[in-house]
């Protein structure tokens, strides 16, 4: 960007250059042509305004709805109004066109004809001019050209490109269709470039930190390249730019070029155990490595993503573009592909879960984004967060995206709303079908109608702390206003298919991850009967720490006035991310006689040397048991999913942090195994702080080693920082911590 130019023989220096019409020729006139000499962009002074300083100041970065001034200073004489006619042109796009938008043509006089775009008069001096010129709240967001053309009453028309500059969403405008009414949601959900997505199960919620880094150096660039290479602009790019005024749109753009399942977007999804190729999902700690990488390689896929990482990056893209953007973790997740709200899962007479032919899955956790916007396209009332999910799991108009959804849509059942809401209901309320296959056999167990969706979870407003938002996904589970919502939304699907229509982005009949799931946590005992007469239930004895024993006992109770012989088969299998599982690893039959009314528990022990050889990189373990009572062909099935725990690293500030000040950073960690791990990598960045994310060579640690290094740095951005770190190894991949950091300015 220019921030100043100098006129010499014709032609303007700098990035702004001259931009002839007509040949200028001498004039005897009294006023003769005008020429522009210097031009101030007044980006620093611009950016403040805008919200957009952390992103650059010698850049111009600007946000529609919202005025910014420049100044043109003249070489021959002071601007004569009425005598002297400027005209400022702003185009963007590949075509620029006044019919779609991509060009405007406004001027000073305001008589060029029609235009959203406003130009006005701030300060007329005696060699310079300064004007105020504002975009209209409805402008595409993108990469702009600023042209002016001069017409002096008798002098030649004169042509001027005066620079370039970045169009972005306003959420502090009120034309906005992404306006946000709240200054501290708007700190949050647009500024903030640190926070926590929320992992592990419902019963031990985790945040784990990530850097957002919207703001940190070329990231603007890459997620206007991001847009360039989507297939809708590969196919229409004038098209494409002239609609790029509408979040819903961009929303939609941007949620398809996140994974790579259509295009060479930014990361691929990989759900195994083979990630020699790339890196484990775990491993990432924010998203700036990412987009930055893809950029670095001609935008090939960054290898690896799971749900988490494509929703950070989202977020990351979308703060930048200037939408209001969250991420969001739901515990518990229904993947429902054939759209009748129902998840069946099949267990055999372990308690091990079964491949399943209709391919539905109950993911532990899934993560996905809400932004901020109006969505004129939905009866009134549908508008505020949308969800959108860039985790590639089903087509949505022929691509894989999801979204964006309205969150009140899917708490009020209106299913057939735009887009692929009767998928994103079926996450958060879809029932649970159990079914025990036995013998060629399928007997139903239990269905149950609140297991799926459960402490939908998100970062507080300028808080470390998480906020459940499950009630503005659906009503309280049991309720009576629950089941109607269900019913509602489960009615309007099966209209839409005797129709042959079900709205667009609705789910299709296949899967991209066709893998079955556990059922939740602790889930309680199941039974076909509706009278309860014994129950069973785990109890953790230890808390479930990675390298030590796993201690539980199973609690029998009988609620009966007769006594039960119970011959109970209890199984441990380990599971990825979304709930596939792994083949089991421990076995157990129990034998326990009741009498009436009476509790008994059934001690159970499994050793790391049983485990460590089987855990997933997801440190997740179902155990479950089935029991059958001798007198009776009644099953009861009970299960749980435990997480395996870390020490976190500990990070420690030495001094005080001050702008371009040098600042100590104190990194403590450990191998909380009983055996040595080898192949140690530290990570650590932080937007603000690090220019680019350090990478540490450890090698070897000893069995319940501790260590410690200190890393130096000089933070360039002043306020509020997070630290982020993470350890890996040929052990474990994702040993992580983090530590808040307020800069000051310093003199």
């Amino acid at each position: 960007m220019v921030k100043h130019g100098e006129v010499r023989n014709g032609a303007l220096l700098g990035e702004a250059q001259l931009e002839n019409k007509e040949t200028p020729q001498p004039c005897p006139s009294v006023f003769p042509g005008l020429e522009v000499a210097l031009i101030d962009l007044q980006s620093s002074w611009n950016n403040v305004r805008h919200h957009t300083e952390e992103i650059s100041s010698n850049r111009l970065l600007l946000r529609r709805g919202q005025s910014f001034n420049i100044t043109l200073y003249f070489r021959n004489r002071a601007f004569q109004p009425g005598l002297d006619d400027i005209i400022f042109v702003a185009e963007t796009g590949p075509l620029p066109d006044l019919a779609k938008g991509t060009r405007a043509v406004f001027s000073l006089a305001g008589h060029s004809g029609p235009s959203p775009w406003i130009a006005s008069l701030e300060t007329l001096g005696a060699t310079s001019l300064e004007v105020s010129l504002c975009a209209p709240p409805t402008a595409a967001v993108g990469r702009y050209l600023l042209k002016v053309h001069i017409k002096s009453l008798q002098g030649p028309v004169t042509a001027y490109q005066l620079g370039e500059f970045i169009l972005l969403f306003n959420p502090w405008c009120p034309g906005d269709a992404v306006y946000l009414d709240s200054e501290p949601q708007r700190q949050e959900y647009v500024v903030n470039d640190y926070g926590f997505i929320y992992q592990g199960n419902k019963n031990w919620i985790r945040p784990c930190p990530w850097n957002y880094g919207q703001f940190e150096e070329n990231i603007i660039d890459i997620c206007l390249e991001l847009l360039d290479k989507s297939l809708n602009f590969q196919i229409d790019p004038a098209t494409d730019c002239a609609l790029r005024g509408s979040p819903v749109y961009v929303s939609r753009v941007v949620c398809a070029m996140i994974n790579s399942n259509d295009d060479n977007g930014v990361l691929n999804g990989n759900w195994g155990e083979k990630y020699s190729d790339g890196i484990n999902p775990t491993e990432w700690t924010g998203s700036v490595a990412i987009l930055k990488q893809w950029h670095a390689t001609g935008c090939q896929p960054v290898r690896y993503g799971q749900c988490w990482v494509f929703a950070a990056v989202m977020c990351t893209v979308m703060r930048c573009l200037g939408i209001p953007t969250r991420v969001i973790t739901n515990f518990d997740s229904g993947h429902d592909t054939d759209g009748n709200l129902i998840i069946d899962e099949y267990y055999d007479s372990t308690g091990r879960i079964l491949e399943n032919k209709k391919k539905d899955t109950v993911w532990n956790f899934h993560v996905w984004n809400e932004c901020w916007m109006a969505r004129k396209d939905l009866p009134p009332g549908y508008g505020g967060w949308q969800v959108l999910d860039a985790t590639p799991q089903e087509t949505s108009n022929g691509l894989y995206c999801c979204g964006p959804a309205s969150v009140r849509a899917i708490k009020e059942g209106e299913v057939d709303l735009n887009y692929d809401t009767a998928f994103t209901f079926s996450m958060v309320n879809a029932d649970c079908m159990s079914w025990l296959v036995f013998g060629g056999k399928e007997e139903k167990l239990h269905r149950d109608t609140s297991s799926v969706g459960n402490f939908i979870s998100t970062k507080s407003i300028q808080s470390d702390e998480r906020d459940d938002i499950t009630e503005n996904y659906k009503y309280a589970e049991g309720s009576p206003q629950e089941r109607e919502m269900f019913l509602k939304a489960l009615q309007k699907l099966k209209a839409g298919r005797s129709q042959g229509f079900l709205g667009a982005g609705s789910p299709p009949s296949g899967s991209m991850r066709p893998r079955a799931s556990p059922r939740s946590l602790d889930t309680p005992s199941l039974r076909p009967s509706d009278v309860v007469r014994v129950s069973l239930k785990f109890q953790m004895l230890d808390p479930p720490d990675m390298g030590q024993d796993i201690r539980f006992v199973l609690l029998a109770l009988n609620m009966s006035a007769q006594f039960k012989d119970l011959k109970v088969n209890l199984s441990a299998q380990s599971l990825l991310h979304d709930g596939s599982p792994l083949p089991p690893f421990w076995q157990d039959t129990a034998f326990i006689t009741l009498s009436p009314e009476e509790a008994k528990s059934h001690p159970c022990k499994i050793s790391y040397s049983q485990y460590s050889q089987y855990l997933s990189t997801d440190k997740l373990i179902r155990i479950s048991a089935l029991g059958e009572e001798k007198s009776s062909p009644e099953k009861i099935l009970v299960n749980k999913i435990i997480t395996l725990a870390y020490p976190g690293i500990m990070i420690n500030v030495l001094g005080a942090a001050i702008v371009n000040q040098p600042l100590s950073i104190q990194v403590i960690f450990s191998n909380p195994l009983s055996e040595q791990v080898a192949d140690c990598v530290l990570t650590v960045e932080g937007s603000g702080l690090f220019r680019k994310q350090q990478r540490v060579l450890i090698g070897v640690l000893q069995p319940q080693h501790r260590a410690s290094l200190t890393l130096e740095t000089v933070p360039f951005k002043s306020g509020q920082r997070q630290i982020q770190a993470n350890l890996r190894s040929n052990k474990f991949k994702d040993i992580k911590g983090y530590r808040n950091v307020y800069v000051d300015f310093g003199l």
